[in-house]
């Protein structure tokens, strides 16, 4: 099964057992809400149950059923907080992925046969979300695309693979 990883726990946050956390999740409110159990790896630190839940300047910060103190917390630092993919929720739109059903596909040029690259990431930036495909058609071996419909037309899961039709420049 496929894990996906929510957050990583970091330093501790003052003398309650509270922690900070690496969010890697875009709904941290859901995911980590109070009572909320989270599998962790290594699987032998958990499950952990949310016990406390805040925003301190910018920074998330959990509290752990179990974890009452400062030296308590220092043992979960480096701790991946986990879901099994087959856990998260359906999509409704058709034009929405979840970054793990993206990563691995072929990227083709529209009317071309032969894939140019694979999707290795997908970038979450201000502007818009970009995919970094490995290819060997430019000096860098890695390309940045917009993931923008204009530019990645049609994403096909079932055939592992996704369209591409670039603007001009795109391989220079």
């Amino acid at each position: 099964m496929l894990e996906l990883v929510l957050g990583r726990i970091g330093r501790p946050h003052g003398l309650r057992g509270e922690v900070t956390v690496e969010v890697r999740t875009d709904e941290p409110q859901r995911r980590f809400a109070v009572g909320a159990e989270l599998a962790t790896d290594p699987s032998s630190r958990g499950p952990l149950t949310v016990v406390s839940q805040r925003r301190i300047s910018g920074n998330t910060v959990l509290g752990f059923q179990g974890y009452p103190d400062r030296n308590a917390a220092e043992t979960l630092r480096g701790t991946l907080l986990v879901v099994e993919a087959e856990e998260l929720p359906e999509l409704v739109d058709d034009d929405d992925f979840y970054d793990h059903q993206l990563i691995g596909l072929a990227a083709r040029l529209d009317g071309e046969d032969e894939p140019f690259g694979e999707v290795i990431d997908v970038l979450h930036l201000p502007a818009s979300d970009v995919l970094s495909v490995r290819t060997d058609r430019v000096p860098s071996g890695e390309l940045l695309i917009p993931f923008v419909r204009a530019i990645v037309p049609e994403v096909d899961l079932a055939s592992g693979s996704l369209t591409v039709d670039p603007p001009d420049g795109l391989f220079d």
